[in-house]
C-alpha cells in the first residue's frame, strides 16, 4: 500500500461485435496527473487476429513468488475469451510501449488440456500460470484449468487431477495455507457467446457453484450451491494469507456471499449483501437486477468494492466485520434507467426516482460500471464499462457504437465515501481505429486483484 502511484495502465481494447473488422490491442493508459499526456492512450499493441475478445489478464511472476530472485514480473498474460489464443506480452522491455513475445494457439488447449475459452490468468509460486476455462473445445461447460510453463510459455496441461471437473468455470482463486483453491461458474460458452437468453438458465446453462478444489492434490472435492440463477463471478479471499475466507459476487441474483472454512474443515458461504432488484417495463425482463459484474477487496482488508452493471453504480462496504458488511459509499455513474430513457422503473426498493444521466466533460456516457480497479493506497478506483462485447450489444447497443470510458472516482478511506473525479475521463470513443470497448485494468506493478500473497 505504500509503494508508488499509479502512473499508467493496461486496458483489453475489443473490436469484436461493434461491426469494426479491427483486431483487439492492448492499451496503454496514462494517469499520471502530472503527466501532459494525462488521460492519453499512450500506446496501442494490436494482436494478429480478429475476434479473440481479450478480456482479462494476469503476470508471469507476482507476490506468490517473492522471494524468488530468478523471477521478474516482466510478462502479461492475455487470454482470449472466445478464440482461445493466449497472448504473451512482453512489458518489460519497455512498460510503456508492450510488446507480443509469444502467442499460444488454441489448438495447444484443445489438444493438451481438452479446455477452451480461457479467462482468469494467475501465477504460481513454482513459476509456472495457471488459467481457468469456460469449457471444452466444442462450446460445452467446463470448469478445467490449464498450465503454463513460466519460462516457455509452452502448454504443461491440465492443472486438476481426475475425471471428476465441475460443469462450468469462470474465476479463481488460491491460498495455499489452507490447502484449497476456490473456482467459480459464469456459463456455457455456447449459451453466453452471442447474448444472454433467460431460458438458458432453466437449462443449466449458467452457474450456481463455488467449487472447492483441494490444493495439494489438484482434485475437486466440494461444491458450495448458491442457488439457481446466482451466477457467482468474482472471488476474492481477503489478501491476509491466514485468512480463511474471503467474498464472491453473484450477478444476477446481485448477491454478495462471504464464504468461510468451518470447524469441520469443509467450506461454506452465507449471503451477506443483497442488491434489490427494480421492477421495470421496455426491459427484457420485468424485474432488473443490479448485476454485480467485478469485486474487490482494499489491500488492507478493509473495504470491499463492487460493481453494478445495470444499475450503475458502485458500492463500498466497510467489512471490518466480515459478517456484516455496512455500506459507507455509493455513487452512480452510468446506467441503464436513465429518466426518459426506454426502460421506464415501476417500483425501486432504494431510489425514489430514476436518476439523470451521467454526464463528464460534456459526455453522456453510455453503458453501465463494470471492470474496476483500486490505487495500491485504496484513493482512487479506476472503472471502465464493457463486460462482454456479446452482452454490450445486447443490453448497451449505444456503448457499442459511442465506446467505452474510463473513470475515476475518489475514495475516502477515512469514513467511506465515492465521488466521480469530473477531471479523469479517457474516452475509448475516440480512437483511431474507431470507438472500441475497453474492459480490465491492471497495473504494471501488480494490483489487489492479481496477487495472491502466500
Amino acid at each position: 500500500m505504500k509503494g508508488p502511484r499509479e502512473e499508467i495502465v493496461y486496458v483489453p481494447c475489443i473490436y469484436r461485435n461493434t461491426g469494426i473488422e479491427k483486431p483487439d490491442y492492448l492499451a496503454t493508459v496514462d494517469v499520471d496527473p502530472g503527466s501532459p499526456r494525462y488521460c492519453q492512450v499512450i500506446h496501442r499493441l494490436p494482436v494478429p487476429n480478429l475476434k479473440d475478445e481479450l478480456h482479462h489478464s494476469g503476470w508471469n511472476a507476482c507476490s506468490s513468488c517473492f522471494g524468488d530472485a530468478t523471477k521478474r514480473r516482466n510478462r502479461l498474460i492475455l487470454p482470449s475469451l472466445i478464440s482461445s489464443r493466449i497472448y504473451v506480452v512482453d512489458v518489460g522491455t519497455d512498460s510503456r510501449a508492450p510488446r507480443i513475445h509469444k502467442i499460444v494457439e488454441p489448438v495447444e488447449l484443445f489438444w493438451k488440456g481438452n479446455v477452451a475459452n480461457p479467462h482468469t490468468s494467475h501465477c504460481l509460486g513454482s513459476g509456472d500460470i495457471l488459467i481457468s476455462c469456460l469449457g471444452d473445445p466444442a462450446g460445452n461447460g467446463k470448469g478445467g484449468f490449464i498450465l503454463l510453463d513460466g519460462e516457455t510459455f509452452e502448454v504443461k496441461g491440465n492443472w486438476e487431477n481426475g475425471e471428476k471437473v465441475p460443469p462450468l468455470g469462470y474465476d479463481f482463486w488460491y491460498q495455499p495455507r489452507h490447502n484449497v483453491l476456490m473456482s467459480t461458474e459464469w456459463g456455457a460458452p455456447k449459451a453466453l457467446a452471442d447474448g444472454f437468453d433467460p431460458a438458458d438458465i432453466e437449462r443449466g446453462l449458467y452457474g450456481r457453484r463455488i467449487n472447492v478444489w483441494d490444493w495439494s492434490t489438484h482434485t475437486y472435492v466440494q461444491a458450495i450451491d448458491l442457488g439457481k440463477g446466482s451466477v457467482p463471478l468474482e472471488i476474492r479471499f481477503l489478501h491476509n494469507p491466514d485468512a480463511a475466507e474471503g467474498f464472491v459476487a453473484c450477478g444476477l441474483s446481485s448477491a454478495v456471499h462471504r464464504f468461510y472454512k468451518t470447524e469441520k474443515g469443509d467450506w461454506a458461504a452465507e449471503k451477506v449483501i443483497e442488491v434489490p432488484s427494480k421492477k421495470v417495463q421496455g426491459w427484457l425482463l420485468p424485474d432488473m437486477p443490479g448485476l454485480i459484474t467485478d469485486i474487490l477487496i482494499s489491500l488492507d482488508d478493509r473495504f470491499l468494492y463492487f460493481s453494478n452493471w445495470l444499475h450503475g453504480d458502485i458500492r463500498q462496504y466497510d467489512i471490518s466485520n466480515r459478517r456484516q458488511p455496512r455500506l459507507v459509499g455509493i455513487v452512480t455513474v452510468l446506467l441503464s434507467i436513465t429518466n426518459g430513457g426506454a426502460v421506464t422503473v415501476v417500483e425501486d426498493k432504494e431510489l425514489q426516482s430514476q436518476p439523470e444521466p451521467f454526464v463528464i466533460q460534456g459526455k453522456r456516457v453510455p453503458g453501465g460500471p463494470q471492470m474496476i480497479q483500486l490505487s495500491l493506497d485504496g484513493k482512487r478506483l479506476y472503472v471502465t464499462n464493457s463486460l462482454y462485447s456479446g452482452w454490450d450489444k445486447q443490453f448497451y447497443p449505444d456503448l457499442v457504437k459511442e465506446g467505452s470510458v474510463m473513470l475515476q472516482i475518489d475514495v475516502d478511506t477515512e469514513r467511506g465515501g465515492l465521488k466521480a473525479n469530473k477531471n479523469f475521463l479517457v474516452d475509448f470513443g475516440k480512437e483511431p481505429g474507431g470507438p472500441v470497448l475497453a474492459h480490465e485494468i491492471r497495473y504494471p506493478g501488480g494490483d489487489c486483484t492479481s496477487d495472491i500473497w502466500m
